[in-house]
């Protein structure tokens, strides 16, 4: 995700379609054998058991106080069990 990121402010556009089919085709594999991304998005409410409070900021609004403000880093499980917490901010 960090070079298909830093790639597209390439105007190299061939590089990046190839970089693009290698990314794609690995977490293809990694679906397969049962790895799954943490959906995690601004605004849920903050679960110590799942996520990795990273930091703390004052809220920007009331209704974001001990919500999750950003996501630093995702998070992946393996079956049942997770293998990294996502990383996140949360709203003081």
């Amino acid at each position: 995700d960090r070079a298909l990121k830093e790639i597209s402010k390439s105007t190299d556009k061939e590089l990046f379609k190839g970089v693009d089919l290698i990314s794609n085709k690995f977490k293809e594999t990694l679906k397969s054998k049962g790895l799954q991304e943490i959906t995690t998005k601004e605004g849920d409410a903050f679960d110590a058991e799942v996520h990795d409070a990273i930091t703390q900021i004052p809220a920007p609004s009331k209704k974001l106080k001990g919500k999750i403000i950003d996501v630093v880093e995702k998070g992946f499980k393996l079956g049942d069990k997770i293998i990294r917490h996502p990383k996140v901010v949360v709203g003081n």
